[in-house]
């Protein structure tokens, strides 16, 4: 369990709330390269972090993430027209360039515009996805390095998705990989980017996985053991990277998941969702099944990232299929069937304090947490301990260094005498081009 005061801490990501400034140390995605997809196009609002900002790409190709509101008398710029290498505001032409610059206002002398400045954040594209750094510009950091942005285009998939709860309750959803055997058993036997591997059976026969934790660069390494035949353990092993990065482990030849966390405001998250393969092109057959919300992903009400099914249609629950078994829950899709349970987590209404059924921040001042749970443990402590050290000395934390981004996902089978740290070093390295290590 935590403190009221403990849970705010670590959940709020505000402007100058000591985790916003946590998080605001990193590169974070921003949006999809395919939302900006020519030069003048149209402009995309943009909430991260409670900061409203625009996106916009420049007559150039140049990127601009900036603040939503015009200095003059705050009309949203997601109205403006995107025009000779600037957005200009349509209640009275005022226009700025992709720093933020106000490089023209019509009604008033060429100086005049001069000393008008927005808020204005990078935006860089890297592996079809927009990330921005929005922290101190002297601590910029270089771009990050995780696999799957640096693989060639046609080795991966990026997707996004709404998610209508604060950004930690969905990242230790996935940290947790307990769930799996219980929530995701039927789709380990169906989703066509998951069937077929042998460590399914793994996952099925052996409901109590015993869990086991190590520090690794840039966060944590989680090790869920499983009973195998001949002497054998079959270990899942989830990277967590700080603050929001978690990779799903691999399961045959598929390809492989992961996820960023990213918090929009305190009660609402984007849930990146990533596949790749670090040793070949994503077949036709595995894109298909991506795009029509198999695997991690999920399908979108047209137009919008947000997700077909939701908490205003109950998830299109269907009791049917839960009773008879061919779903857990009733509910389709992997993605959704996190997203229903972590959206309805037991919440603080953050303007009375008081339990409320849904309100985005999880009460974990109720919860009771099990020796499963140990990864999502040591995250919290490593994630407070990080607070402080940056609050008080300026620290920077674990997972601003690209060459933390360099690990890998693993399933493998090790000797019950082995320490899965040590049996799974070299799976854990990032080795360009060579396949993961999965069963």
């Amino acid at each position: 369990m935590l403190t009221k005061e403990k849970n705010d801490l670590i959940c709020k990501t505000g402007p100058g709330t000591p985790m916003g400034n946590l998080f605001r140390c990193y590169w974070v995605p921003a949006l999809l390269a395919e939302e900006l997809p020519a030069p003048d196009c149209p402009p995309v609002r943009v909430q991260l972090m409670s900061e409203y900002l625009v996106a916009f790409r420049d007559s150039d190709g140049q990127y601009g993430l900036i603040d939503e509101f015009c200095a003059h008398r705050c009309v949203s710029l997601w109205f403006g027209r995107t025009e000779d290498k600037g957005i200009r505001c349509p209640y009275h032409g005022w226009k700025y360039d992709i720093t933020g610059q106000c490089t023209d206002v019509p009604s008033e002398s060429p100086e005049y515009a001069k000393n008008i400045k927005l808020k204005s954040y990078p935006l860089v594209e890297k592996g079809g996805v927009l990330w921005t750094y929005m922290g101190a510009p002297e601590n910029q950091p270089p771009l990050p390095e995780y696999e799957a942005c640096t693989v060639p285009k046609e080795q991966s998939f990026f997707s996004k998705r709404l998610q209508e709860s604060n950004w930690l309750q969905a990242l230790e959803g996935g940290i947790d990989s307990s769930h799996v055997s219980f929530l995701h058993s039927h789709n380990l036997e169906t989703d066509p980017l998951f069937k077929g591997a042998k460590g399914n059976e793994y996952n099925l026969s052996d409901l109590k996985p015993v869990f086991e934790v190590e520090d690794y660069q840039g966060g944590l390494v989680v090790g869920a053991r499983r009973n195998a035949e001949d002497e054998q353990y079959y270990w899942r092993i989830t990277p967590w990277l700080m603050p929001f990065f978690t990779m799903v482990p691999p399961r045959g030849d598929h390809p492989v998941h992961g996820h960023f966390w990213v918090p929009i405001d305190d009660k609402t998250c984007w849930a990146w969702s990533f596949d790749y393969k670090s040793n070949r092109a994503l077949t036709d057959v595995e894109r298909e099944a991506m795009e029509e919300g198999h695997g991690i992903h999920c399908a979108y009400t047209p137009g919008t990232y947000i997700p077909r099914a939701n908490r205003e249609n109950d998830y299109l629950m269907n009791r049917k299929a839960q009773k008879e078994g061919s779903t857990y829950s009733g509910i389709e899709g992997i993605a959704i069937q996190d997203s229903s349970l972590q959206e309805s987590m037991a919440s603080i209404d953050p303007e009375t304090g008081e339990r409320v059924a849904w309100g985005g921040v999880c009460d974990r001042s109720f919860e009771m947490l099990a020796p499963t749970d140990r990864g999502i443990m040591l995250a919290r402590r490593k994630i407070f301990s990080a607070i402080e050290a940056f609050e008080k000395n300026g620290e920077i934390p674990q997972g601003v260094d690209p060459e933390h981004h360099k690990v890998r996902s693993v399933s493998i089978l090790l000797s019950k005498e082995e320490k899965f740290i040590e049996g799974a070093d070299e799976a854990l390295r990032v080795k360009e081009g060579e396949p993961h290590t999965s069963v």
